[in-house]
Order: structure tokens, then C-alpha cells, then sequence
């Protein structure tokens, strides 16, 4: 049987959130709270449900990619709506394999088929820029204070879509997780270990740098 990516129903959201509980458990922090983000994002008004997909094997879920609603503003307070994905999440024993890659693919398809046109997310671009993903700063795309995150990578689903213009990003508020009640939520599952590795250095030093301006 061949893997099927297919719209998740709420009979997987169980299994799509243990899923990303382990992948991500100590991975970029001790604990983590992206299962929680999943938890929350569905019934967040950004949510797109169109665009929330899982990979199925043999009846299992092994993968899942879910999207919400995000905003570029240029100068002129011109408001244009784009996307963003996260968390994106691969079940550890299928890692490597191509599949995020193959889940994002066919996500950015329907995408486009829904009238979208750039994508905006925060990542370590060694996994991403081989998916077209390109540095924010190269489409002159900022945070608040014309901050431009080594992290917060672009992707135009069509090619040069994004004017040129000075823009910032403006995430979904779904983001916005507020530490206290992912703990409380954690609580209420099975009990896991939180433990610091030397890889969450890695994810703190890049989550953490920005581009310097004029650098490119």
C-alpha cells in the first residue's frame, strides 16, 4: 500500500498530536509544546482546514502538516494575506525518507489552488531551502523593527509574486502560546522526561540571530 496524503479528519487529531509530542519531545527545548499548538490551532479563526493534511500508511498516521492564515504589510499599510505551516511533523521511525518534502510538495499544489501565493515560516533552512525556501531578507520581509530572522524563510508559490517593497510579516496569533496553559495541558498525558541536550543550543543560537542589513 502506497502512503496517501489525505485531509485529517477529526478521528487522527489523537494520533497526529502523539505523533508530534514525540518528535518533538527535547528536540529543540526540554519538553516541548507543539502538540499543544496543534491542539489549539484547529479552532483558531486562522485555521485552514483545506490546507490541515496527514500522510496515512496502512491505516497509521506518519506525518501531518496543518497551515494558518498570515498577513505581509508594506509601507503604504497595503495588507497582503499569505500563508504559514507549523508544525510540520514526520513520525520518527519514517524520518529520512523524503516525506516532509513530499507532504510540503503537495500541500503547496493545493495551496495555489486556493488562490495563495507565498508562504512565510520560521526553520532552520537546511531543511527547507532545498524546497525553494529563501531567506526573508532577500524579498526585503521583516519583523517588527525591520528584524530579519536568520530563521524566517520565503517561498513564492508563484514566481515573483511579492512586489518589491518593504514589508513585515504578521503571524497568526495562534502562535502566541502562552507557556502556563501548554504545561497544564501536558499534564493531563502520559509523563514524559524533560531533558537538556547540546542540540537545543543549535535551535537557541539560530532562533535567536538575525541578518545583518546590507549583508547581501
Amino acid at each position: 500500500m502506497e502512503y496517501l496524503i489525505r485531509n485529517e479528519t477529526i478521528n487522527d487529531y489523537k494520533a497526529v498530536e502523539e505523533m508530534t509530542r514525540e518528535a518533538f519531545w527535547n528536540l529543540y527545548v526540554p519538553g516541548c509544546d507543539e502538540h499543544y499548538l496543534v491542539h489549539e490551532m484547529r479552532n483558531h479563526e486562522d485555521f485552514i482546514p483545506e490546507l490541515d493534511f496527514v500522510i496515512d500508511y496502512k491505516g497509521e498516521i506518519i506525518g501531518n502538516i496543518m497551515y494558518t492564515k498570515a498577513r505581509l504589510i508594506n509601507q503604504s499599510a497595503y495588507e497582503k494575506q499569505i500563508l504559514t505551516f507549523g508544525p510540520l511533523c514526520i513520525r520518527k521511525d519514517f524520518q529520512r525518507r523524503g516525506l516532509g518534502k513530499r507532504l510540503m510538495e503537495y500541500s503547496f499544489y493545493k495551496a495555489v489552488s486556493l488562490g495563495y501565493s507565498v508562504i512565510v515560516i520560521f526553520g532552520n533552512p537546511g531543511n527547507y531551502v532545498s524546497s525553494g525556501f529563501k531567506s526573508c531578507y532577500r524579498y526585503s520581509i521583516s519583523l517588527e523593527g525591520e528584524a530579519y530572522p536568520t530563521a524566517m524563510l520565503v517561498k513564492e508559490l508563484i514566481p515573483n509574486i511579492i512586489p518589491n517593497d518593504k514589508w513585515k510579516y504578521v503571524q497568526s496569533s495562534v502562535y502566541e502560546i502562552d507557556p502556563k496553559r501548554a504545561e497544564e495541558y501536558d499534564s493531563t498525558l502520559p509523563k514524559k522526561e524533560k531533558t537538556a541536550l547540546l542540540q537545543q543550543e543549535e535551535f537557541f543560537i539560530l532562533s535567536h540571530s538575525n541578518i545583518r542589513n546590507n549583508c547581501i
